[in-house]
């Protein structure tokens, strides 16, 4: 496939996805930048996928932002307390073996995959709001969660919507449409983060994330658009991404190791 094609194709995807549920885009832009575009370094991939998941996530959270999705105060303090996560955790990243660190990816795809298909429980609270009142109830939960959550963002290179997704639906009891939403905003930060410490580190492949932000700006709008009109079978389209998320994570996972 002609490499420009791959990388506006690839960054389409991503955008798509964003967009669509508000995670799985970035978990893919390592594998789809290794296998499809060609990248050889698993490094230069990941910086280079974090400028392209951090733009593309703006571009959902305009649309979602536009709806009035977005909790604006937890995403605040969610998203900071994992930006100092995902700043360590990168370095962390850098540090590894490139072949060994996409192993490790993969096996985290694996487990994402697979949580994605447990049912979610527990009521919820459309009308949370993080005030003075509520602070003393729901800090102590948005704070570590979004630490934990930043660091495994940092350290894998991904903008961790998988994770932010259930990590505020568990800190605070969204429904999912908001925590969708208001995930972006994380996703962005953590985005920024890795991608300002692989652009340190001169691992960023500039001209292939301007290749994938041009392809993720209108992915973005058509997942939110598909989004909106494929709401009573988000549960289903959640299961089928999940199959795809362990099947490409174990074949990373077996590759990185020799098995495969």
């Amino acid at each position: 496939m002609d490499p420009t094609a791959a990388a506006l194709g690839a960054g389409a995807l991503i955008g798509l996805v964003l967009g669509l549920i508000g995670g799985g885009g970035s978990i893919l832009a390592t594998p789809l930048l290794v296998s499809v575009v060609g990248i050889a370094s698993p490094h230069v991939a990941i910086g280079t996928g974090a400028v392209a998941v951090t733009l593309n996530a703006l571009a959902g959270l305009t649309g979602h932002a536009r709806a009035g999705r977005v909790k604006w105060p937890c995403a605040a303090i969610f998203a900071s307390a994992g930006l100092a996560g995902t700043l360590i955790g990168a370095e962390a990243g850098k540090a590894m073996d490139g072949a060994r660190l996409l192993g490790l990816f993969g096996l985290l795809m694996v487990v994402i995959g697979a949580a994605m298909l447990r049912p979610r429980r527990g009521g919820q609270d459309p009308d949370v709001r993080l005030t003075r009142d509520t602070a003393p109830r729901l800090l102590p939960r948005l704070v570590p969660i979004g630490l934990a959550v930043g660091l495994l963002s940092g350290f894998f290179g991904i903008g961790g919507g998988f994770l932010i997704v259930p990590g505020l639906m568990l800190a605070t009891r969204m429904p999912m449409a908001n925590a969708v939403a208001t995930s972006l905003v994380a996703v962005a930060m953590f985005g920024a983060g890795t991608t300002l410490s692989y652009a340190l580190s001169g691992r960023v492949d500039w001209a292939v994330a301007a290749l994938m932000v041009a392809g993720g700006v209108p992915g973005a709008a058509a997942g939110i658009l598909l989004g909106s009109r494929l709401a009573g079978q988000k549960r289903l389209i959640e299961t089928g991404f999940a199959l795809v998320v362990i099947a490409i994570g174990a074949r990373l996972a077996l590759g990185a190791w020799g098995v495969i």
